[in-house]
């Protein structure tokens, strides 16, 4: 959430970033009357509260006859109050929901673009391997080695869900594992095991209400929403706490599934498991003092990029433009991997800086020495990485002309020393 302080003594240079990020300068406008409004009300409330403290103090001095008078014009002052108090609850209402639907505002030095074709290429890693044969999907692997039933996802969920069974479901299970263990062991980070459900306030601080409501699922009686990315509940674990400054950095990490309708991407992709409704990842988070957010971002891309480098498997490194960061980062790079049986980059990561535009609706500050004035951290987030798009990437890239699957060097060892998958004998489940 922006801080409504910039907004009232810079509204004019708001508007100009906000129109960076394809944000209307109007909405500024609005929610400046509307603050203004608030705050006179809020004035006059104060004068007229003042006015009745004087009048009740007074009251013991007077006749009476003029008590009884005096009475009456307390009440009618009294319901003059209440009604302005109604009115006032109403106009921060307003300002807060005009607020929760500004985006954030980009970083200096994020290139101006309106949109994805305004993206920046900033490095590039291993050439693409040259295959002698026609590489084949991974939907077409995954159904010649009997590892992916997209039909019987579908007989148990419907469009955009999958079984994986056998090699398939363990080399998922072998990422994830050995992801958490570069993570733990190389990288710093903290593993958590979190819910899977979090209650409103939870998606209200990491920025996914009221924007992405549409996109989530929810439980139809409890205050339960299904998370759509280990970043909500890692981001706000420390809601509403003020951390000594002796604790930051705080590197965090976590696998979780994640739900989304994926209601935006309707009508694409729709072969194979690059887009389900339901899908794992391992995600890294980061707390840290404001002055060090921009180069934390760059250790946290690195970190990703890491990954995919001891797969050796091709990726690149894109900087987003500041029409296509999306609502709640300051400045992101999104890590895509090569999968030449789709024939396309693949986004395996999406790392941000969101500064402080989380911790301000989380209430996440600390305190740079005691007695000192809180203030609001800097938040950061990424894939560490995605799946299944690595899954994709490693059978497309390590895919041979009789359709095996080479497994990778580093993920033997998580697998009980396979070493290539072949065709597998289908299996009733």
């Amino acid at each position: 959430m922006l801080d409504i302080k910039l907004i009232r003594e810079r509204p004019d240079w708001t508007k100009q970033e906000l129109t960076k990020v394809g944000f209307s300068g109007d909405a500024v406008d609005r929610l400046i009357e509307c603050d203004a409004q608030r705050r006179r009300l809020q004035h006059q409330l104060d004068e007229l509260r003042a006015q009745r403290a004087r009048q009740s103090r007074e009251l013991a001095q007077l006749s009476e006859q003029q008590r009884e008078s005096a009475r009456g014009d307390m009440r009618a002052l009294g319901a003059h109050v209440a009604q302005g108090e109604r009115e006032l609850a109403e106009l921060e209402r307003q300002a807060e929901a005009m607020l929760l639907e500004m985006p954030n505002l980009p970083r200096p030095h994020v290139p101006v673009g309106a949109g994805e074709g305004e993206n920046k290429i900033v490095r590039a890693e291993l050439e693409p391997r040259a295959f002698d044969f026609e590489p084949l999907a991974h939907w077409e692997l995954g159904q010649h080695l009997g590892i992916i039933d997209f039909d019987r996802g579908v007989k148990l969920a419907g469009t955009r869900f999958y079984v994986m069974m056998g090699a398939a479901a363990r080399m998922e299970r072998a990422l994830v594992a050995w992801m958490l263990d570069v993570k733990v062991r190389e990288q710093a980070y903290l593993e958590v095991w979190p819910p899977l459900m979090v209650n409103s306030a939870m998606v209200l601080g990491s920025g996914h209400l009221p924007k992405f409501r549409d996109t989530m699922y929810r439980d139809a009686e409890e205050d339960f929403w299904f998370i759509p990315t280990a970043e909500v509940p890692l981001t706000n674990l420390y809601a509403g706490e003020i951390l000594e400054a002796g604790r930051l950095p705080i590197y965090l990490t976590a696998y979780t599934p994640c739900f989304r309708r994926e209601k935006m991407s309707a009508g694409r992709d729709v072969r194979g498991i690059k887009r389900g409704h339901q899908f794992d990842k391992v995600e890294m988070v980061k707390l840290v003092t404001p002055e060090t957010s921009d180069r934390e971002l760059e250790t946290l891309v690195e970190n990703a990029c890491e990954i995919c480098r001891r797969l050796e498997i091709p990726f690149r490194v894109v900087q987003m433009c500041t029409g296509d960061l999306g609502f709640t980062a300051a400045a992101k790079y999104d890590v895509e991997m090569w999968a030449p049986g789709c024939g396309e980059w693949l986004e395996v990561s999406s790392c941000s800086n969101c500064a402080d535009f989380q911790a301000r609706r989380a209430r996440i500050r600390f305190r740079r020495a005691p007695g000192d004035k809180p203030e609001l951290v800097h938040t950061l987030n990424g894939s560490g990485l995605g799946l299944p798009r690595t899954l994709i990437a490693v059978l497309e890239n390590y895919q041979n002309e009789d359709a095996s699957v080479t497994v990778p060097k580093v993920l033997r060892p998580y697998m009980d020393g396979l070493e290539v998958i072949r065709p597998q004998a289908r299996r009733e489940i």
